[in-house]
């Protein structure tokens, strides 16, 4: 959830649930809503903000930030990782580090960034640089919600990481009021999932 500087009494409120295909709710669906009056988003913050790295796994798998955030990206296990982005939206490498010793990484361009490791390939995660300040992802129950919007127009989409066509396929315009929460339903196709689970303390193959 992502609240500007509008005062709520006079703001709306997104309501969003999204599920497959299946009827399954869906978890770690990035919603972001686009104003069409573009000074509705000129008091927007870019806060410092984290992605940790527990049990050789990106926590979260997938976190939204608005553009121009500084991201640390503290190590919490009881070894080295090194942090890596080929992405077009940001390219970058933290050196080998455990702890809180990596310099944040600012996020200066709006688009998906795969995070990767160099030392345990398998960690695999997502920062998703939305040019507008109105987001949410969705947590297990599929639901998400931004708070504070100002009333007005508004093109919605969503973005998964296993989502099987582009997120252009799924914008709709919204008109969000101040008088009641609008709520949206979205059915995602989604390619199976990649991503490899690994066992709290489980071994790495060739390195600890």
């Amino acid at each position: 959830m992502f609240v500007c500087g509008t005062t709520l009494g006079y703001a709306g409120e997104l309501r969003v649930v999204v599920k497959d295909h299946r009827g399954k709710h869906v978890a770690d669906a990035v919603v972001l809503a686009t104003p069409l009056d573009p000074k509705s988003a000129l008091r927007a913050k870019t806060p410092l903000d984290a992605v940790d790295q527990v049990d050789k796994q990106f926590v979260p798998y997938v976190k939204p930030v608005f553009v121009g955030s500084k991201i640390r990206f503290p190590n919490s296990d009881h070894i080295r990782h090194q942090v890596y982005s080929f992405s077009p939206a940001k390219k970058f490498e933290l050196p080998l580090y455990g702890g809180t010793d990596a310099p944040p990484v600012v996020f200066d361009k709006p688009g998906v960034v795969v995070l990767g490791c160099n030392i345990h390939d398998w960690m695999v995660g997502y920062i998703y640089v939305s040019e507008t300040p109105f987001f949410a992802k969705t947590e297990i129950a599929g639901r998400a919600s931004i708070e504070g919007l100002p009333p007005g127009e508004y093109h919605v989409r969503l973005w998964h990481p296993s989502m099987e066509h582009g997120e252009e396929t799924t914008v709709r315009r919204v008109t969000v009021t101040a008088e009641r929460p609008t709520t949206l339903e979205w059915e995602l196709s989604l390619k199976p999932s990649l991503r490899v689970p690994r066992v709290s303390g489980a071994p790495s193959p060739g390195y600890p």
